[in-house]
C-alpha cells in the first residue's frame, strides 16, 4: 500500500510539475487513527525548492492525485501533512497476496543480485563456543537470511584466527596435559587454557586419532616432540567441535577462511608491499609503521615489529583485500565489541593501499556481552570449557530454538541478559514460545476446519471489520516494510519484535473469536486471515532460523 501511494503522489508530483527525484518522500502510518491509515510529507519537502506554502502544495496534490479504488478521502494535517483514509477493501488485499506468495511474501528484489558477504562467529580455534560467539551467530545468520530475503546474493563466512601467540598458548596447554601436568600444578603454563577439553585433546592426540576438519583430514602421529604435529592437530580437533557446535545451532557457512592460509600465499607479505609502495609508511625504531592518521585515526600504527612479526591488523587488511578482490560489493563483519578498535586500523589498510575501495568498506555490526542467568543468579562457568559458559550449554538447557531467538531479539549492541528459566518456560511470558503457540494454534483451528488453502484464496472478505481484524490485517500489512528496514539497517531483532507483536493480535483475537461458525461466508474470511498470519509468523521465524511448529 505504501509503494501504490507512492506512486499515486508521484504521479501528482508530476502533473503540477514538480520533481520528486531528489526529495525524500516519506510515507508513514500516523500515531493516532484520527489522522488516517498514512500519513505523507511530499508538500513540506516541495515547498523549499518550490518556494511556496506547504499547506497549499498539499491541496494540489491532493487535487492532481490519481483515482484510486482503495481510498476513502485524502486531507490536510498540521504544517502540510498529506493523510490518507482507505477503506476496508484496501487493508484485506493484504491477506490474498499473503496468500498467493506464501514464503515468498515479504521478499523483494531491492538487492539486485548483488554480491554481499556476512563474516560472523570467526572464533579462534583454541576452545569451545562461547555464549559471546552464540550471539555472534545467531545475529550473523539473521542477516545473512534478510540479506537474501531482499534480492542480495549472501555468502557466509568463518575466519579462522589459525596463527599468532593464542595458538601457541594452545600448543603449550595441550603439550602440558598429555605430559599428564594437572592446571593447578606450578609447571602448568601461565597462560595456559585450563578446560577439560584440553584433556580431550591430549588423550586423543595420544591415541593417534585422526580429526577431520573443513578443509583437511589430520592425524595425530602420538609423538609429543612432533610440535607441529600437536599445533595441527589441536587445531583441526577444535575446529571440528566448533563445527559440530554450529550445526546444533543449525548455522551453515559457505567459507571458511583460515588466518594461516594468508602468510603461506604470500597475500600478507604482497599487501605489505604494496603499502609500502603506496607511500603510506615509514620505519621507526626498528619497526614499520602505517599512517594511519592519513585517514582519521588518532595515531599511526605499528605493522611490523622490531622483531619482524606483524601486529595483528595487518593480516585483518590482507584478508579484507582478498575479500574485495573476490568482487564482495558489500562486506559486513558481525563481530564482538572488543573489535571496535580495529575498525579504522583495518579501514585505513584498506584505504592506504589505493585500490578504489570506498572508505566506509567493510560494514560492521558489533553485539556486547550476554550474561547468563539461572534461578537469579549468574552462570560464569562451564566445566568442560573451564572458564566461561559455552553455546553448547545453552542449547542443551533451551533447545536451539530458544537460544537462537533470545541471542538475537535486542539490538546488538545491547548488553543482553540470557534468563535460562525465561527461555525454558512454557509460558505466555516466553517470547519464543508465545510466538511459536500462536502459529500452533492456527493450525489447530485448520486441522478441525480441515478445508482446502487454495479455496481461501479467493474468500470473500468483506466480513472483516471487526477492530481486532482490522488490527491484525495492519499488523500483516507492514511485514513486508519490517523485513526491508531490518535489512536496512542491519537490526534482526526488528523481526522478533514484529512477530512478538504479530502473536499478541493473533492471541487477542483468537481468544475473543469464534472461527468455525455457521455462516459459510464469515467462516472462510476468517480461515482466510488466520492462514495468512500463520504464514506470516512462518516466513518471519524462518528469518530468525526458529521453527515453527503445528503443535506445542
Amino acid at each position: 500500500m505504501k509503494a501504490h501511494l507512492s506512486s499515486l503522489l508521484t504521479q501528482a508530483a508530476t502533473k503540477i510539475g514538480a520533481d520528486t527525484s531528489q526529495i525524500n518522500l516519506i510515507i508513514e502510518r500516523p500515531k493516532s487513527a484520527e489522522h488516517g491509515d498514512f500519513s505523507s510529507n511530499l508538500a513540506m519537502m516541495l515547498a523549499k525548492p518550490l518556494r511556496k506554502n506547504p499547506r497549499e502544495l498539499a491541496s494540489s496534490l491532493i487535487n492532481a492525485l490519481p483515482q484510486s479504488e482503495y481510498i476513502v478521502k485524502v486531507e490536510i494535517a498540521g504544517a502540510g501533512f498529506i493523510n490518507f483514509f482507505l477503506n476496508a477493501q484496501s487493508k484485506q488485499s493484504v491477506i490474498s497476496e499473503i496468500l498467493q506468495q506464501g514464503a515468498q511474501f515479504g521478499r523483494n528484489d531491492s538487492g539486485k543480485n548483488e554480491k554481499v558477504q556476512v563474516e560472523f562467529v570467526s572464533a579462534n580455534p583454541t576452545g569451545p563456543l562461547h555464549v559471546g560467539h552464540g550471539r555472534g551467530a545467531a545475529v550473523g545468520d539473521c542477516l545473512a537470511r534478510l540479506l537474501d530475503a531482499n534480492g542480495w546474493d549472501v555468502t557466509r563466512e568463518f575466519y579462522y584466527n589459525d596463527a599468532g601467540a593464542q595458538i601457541d598458548n594452545l600448543l603449550i596447554s595441550v603439550l602440558a596435559r598429555a605430559k599428564g601436568i594437572a592446571t593447578d600444578d606450578i609447571s602448568f603454563p601461565e597462560n595456559g587454557y585450563r578446560g577439560d577439553y584440553i584433556v580431550d585433546i591430549a588423550n586423543a592426540y595420544l591415541a593417534k586419532s585422526t580429526i577431520s576438519a573443513d578443509d583437511r583430514q589430520v592425524t595425530a602421529s602420538g609423538d609429543l616432540d612432533d610440535i607441529e604435529s600437536v599445533r595441527a592437530f589441536a587445531v583441526a580437533y577444535l575446529r571440528q567441535e566448533q563445527d559440530l557446535d554450529l550445526k546444533a545451532f543449525q548455522i551453515k557457512f559457505d567459507v571458511f577462511s583460515l588466518e594461516s592460509a594468508l602468510y603461506c600465499t604470500g597475500k600478507v607479505e604482497n599487501t605489505v608491499q604494496n603499502l609500502i609502495k603506496s607511500g603510506h609508511t615509514y620505519e621507526q625504531d626498528n619497526a614499520l609503521w602505517l599512517k594511519t592518521t592519513d585517514f582519521g585515526d588518532d595515531k599511526d600504527r605499528v605493522m611490523r615489529k622490531t622483531d619482524g612479526g606483524y601486529t595483528y591488523f595487518v593480516p585483518d587488511v590482507a584478508y579484507h583485500l582478498d575479500k574485495w578482490n573476490r568482487g564482495f560489493v558489500r562486506v559486513i563483519n558481525e563481530q564482538g565489541a572488543d573489535h571496535h578498535s580495529t575498525i579504522n586500523r583495518v579501514r585505513a589498510g584498506l584505504q592506504a593501499l589505493d585500490v578504489g575501495i570506498p572508505p566506509a568498506w567493510p560494514d560492521y555490526v558489533l553485539h556486547q556481552m550476554v550474561t547468563v542467568m539461572r534461578g537469579g543468579e549468574e552462570v560464569k562457568l562451564s566445566k568442560r570449557a573451564g572458564s566461561y559458559v559455552t553455546l553448547r550449554d545453552l542449547i542443551d538447557e533451551v533447545g536451539c530454538d530458544a537460544t537462537r531467538y533470545f541471542l538475537a531479539a535486542r539490538r546488538a549492541d545491547s548488553q543482553l541478559v540470557f534468563d535460562i528459566d525465561l527461555a525454558r518456560a512454557q509460558t505466555n511470558d516466553n517470547p519464543v514460545y508465545y510466538i511459536q503457540y500462536a502459529h500452533a494454534r492456527i493450525n489447530s483451528v485448520l486441522t478441525q476446519w480441515n478445508g482446502e488453502i487454495d479455496c481461501l484464496k479467493q474468500a470473500n472478505l468483506s466480513p472483516l471489520n471487526m477492530p481486532n481484524e482490522t488490527k491484525l490485517l495492519q499488523r500483516l500489512g507492514e511485514y513486508p516494510e519490517v523485513v526491508r528496514s531490518a535489512a536496512t539497517e542491519l537490526a534482526p531483532h526488528t523481526i522478533a519484535n514484529y512477530l512478538k507483536e504479530c502473536a499478541a493480535d493473533l492471541h487477542s483475537y483468537y481468544n475473543d473469536t469464534k472461527f468455525l461458525v455457521d455462516d459459510a461466508t464469515t467462516k472462510l474470511a476468517r480461515m482466510a486471515l488466520i492462514a495468512a498470519t500463520q504464514q506470516v509468523l512462518k516466513n518471519g521465524l524462518n528469518l530468525l532460523g526458529v521453527s515453527a511448529p503445528n503443535k506445542m
